[in-house]
């Protein structure tokens, strides 16, 4: 069954804002841990942003001081807020889940269980 929705993607120009949202099963929600990833066409998979149970974050260098990964536990929801947007921002973005901490799993997603079905968000320049 589905268990990660991501929603909130979409067209915008650069220096804009979007919030993307993945509603999670109860289940995947109490992962210990949660992030977004993103992949533009011919590239791989990268890393944006992890988020474990105790709050802690971890950012991707590119996205450092722009992007903001949180949860709400009382809506089983992963957010990303992403201002200051880049035309290399474009991806199609995904949320994922483990039940292994942030700390083991990194930005490597072949480590990661749980996935949605991805957002895309485009930026212009």
């Amino acid at each position: 069954q589905v268990q990660l929705v991501e929603s909130g993607g979409g067209s915008v120009q650069a220096g804009g804002s979007l919030r993307l949202s993945c509603a999670a099963s109860a289940y995947v929600f109490r992962s210990a841990c949660m992030g977004w990833f993103r992949q533009a066409p011919g590239k791989e998979r990268e890393g944006v942003a992890t988020i474990n149970q105790d709050g802690s974050t971890t950012y991707t260098d590119s996205v450092k001081g722009r992007f903001t990964i949180s949860k709400d536990n009382a809506k089983n929801t992963l957010y990303l807020q992403m201002n200051s947007l880049k035309p290399e921002d474009t991806s199609v973005y995904y949320c994922a889940a483990d039940r292994i901490i942030c700390r083991w799993l990194g930005f490597d997603a072949s480590r990661y269980d749980y996935w949605g079905q991805g957002t895309q968000v485009t930026v212009s320049s």
